[in-house]
C-alpha cells in the first residue's frame, strides 16, 4: 500500500479494527476454533471448554453480531457453526503466523 489509491477507506479501517478487536478475546477465539470443524449446541462448547453456559452464550451473542458464526435451529435447540470458511482462514492464517 504505496500510495493513497491503495489504502483503504478510513471507515473500511474501523471496521477492520473492530473485528480485530472481537478476535482479541481469548474465550472467543477458543469457541471458534471449537466450532471450526463441527455445528454445536451451547451445552457441547461449554463442556468441550469446561465453561459455564451463560458465559459461551455471551460470547455466541457477540461472535453473531459481527457476523463471525450463524445458529440454526432445530426444535428447541440452537445449534452453532463458524459463519464461513473466512473465518475459519482468519484463525488458521493467524496460527500459522504464530506458530513460524
Amino acid at each position: 500500500m504505496d500510495d493513497k489509491k491503495s489504502c483503504p477507506d478510513i471507515e473500511v479501517l474501523f471496521e477492520l479494527a473492530d473485528l480485530f478487536k472481537v478476535f482479541g478475546d481469548s474465550t472467543r477465539l477458543r469457541v471458534m476454533v471449537t466450532l471450526s470443524d463441527s455445528e454445536l449446541s451451547v451445552m457441547e462448547i461449554a463442556e468441550a471448554l469446561n465453561m459455564e453456559q451463560s458465559t459461551i452464550s455471551h460470547q455466541l451473542r457477540v461472535l453473531r453480531q459481527n457476523k463471525l458464526v450463524r445458529v440454526r435451529r432445530d426444535g428447541k435447540q440452537m445449534y452453532y457453526s463458524l459463519d464461513d470458511d473466512h473465518v475459519k482462514k482468519i484463525i488458521e492464517m493467524g496460527l500459522d503466523h504464530i506458530l513460524e
